[in-house]
């Protein structure tokens, strides 16, 4: 496991990763109590079933009428079970409230949105006519990396290594721990989209829409941090 060190300044109260983490966690608490039947009900509707999205057979209107474009967003609130609800929240919470601290709560919800939507817009492009359903922030979380790997290119990791019965903890330059992830995203995302029935596209288009985004908001985050300074 692995959490962030870096410095901290003075900012504004930070209210869009803690809001993001809570609309997450309702959605999980709400969707493991409704009977199996009304949850894969949700999850067709909701989540971004490939084959839907991009069917237009029924015309444009019909299209937009039935709301179909929505479940590149709603999908983000999905999640299959806890371990793939904790994952997200935790690479959230860690990346989270350095890029909020950063872009400010505005932009960052922006970039977790259109990020996530990007994300999941490219996983469903990969699997053109799959009926299953692609759901969860991974994609989404996936750009907060990519946005904070930007602004904070010169930060550290701390990562705790299990050592027998000892623990050690060491100081690792985060683009060498982000870069390797990502590279494993994009070699898997090559050789199977699909491999253990996880988007794996999704988190690499997810990572550099996360890159782009912070880089087009350099000069607002750059004013933002000279009106921060006291």
């Amino acid at each position: 496991m692995f959490v962030q060190v870096d410095e901290r300044h003075r900012g504004d109260l930070r209210w869009a990763t803690p809001l993001l983490l809570a609309a997450i966690v309702f959605a999980y608490l709400w969707l493991s109590n409704i009977e199996p039947e009304r949850f894969y009900q949700v999850v067709s509707r909701w989540g971004l079933v490939p084959a839907r999205v991009f069917d237009f057979s029924e015309g444009w209107l019909a299209w937009l009428l039935e709301l179909k474009p929505l479940a590149v967003l709603s999908a983000l609130l999905i999640h299959a079970d806890l371990l793939h609800l904790v994952s997200n929240l935790l690479f959230l919470l860690i990346f989270g409230l350095a890029a909020e601290r950063r872009l400010g709560s505005g932009l960052f919800l922006l970039l977790f949105l259109v990020g996530g939507a990007l994300a999941n817009v490219s996983a469903a492009l990969s699997m053109l006519g799959r009926l299953g359903a692609i759901v969860g922030a991974s994609g989404a979380v996936s750009a907060i990396v990519g946005a904070y790997i930007t602004l904070f290119p010169r930060s550290h990791l701390g990562l705790v290594i299990p050592l027998g019965a000892f623990l050690e903890f060491v100081r690792v330059p985060a683009v060498w721990l982000i870069g390797f992830w990502i590279l494993l995203q994009l070699l898997i995302a090559y050789i199977n989209p699909t491999f253990g029935a996880v988007a794996w596209v999704a988190h690499a288009a997810g990572f550099i829409a996360g890159v782009l985004f912070a880089m087009a908001c350099r000069p607002i985050v750059y004013k933002r941090l000279r009106h921060l300074r006291p």
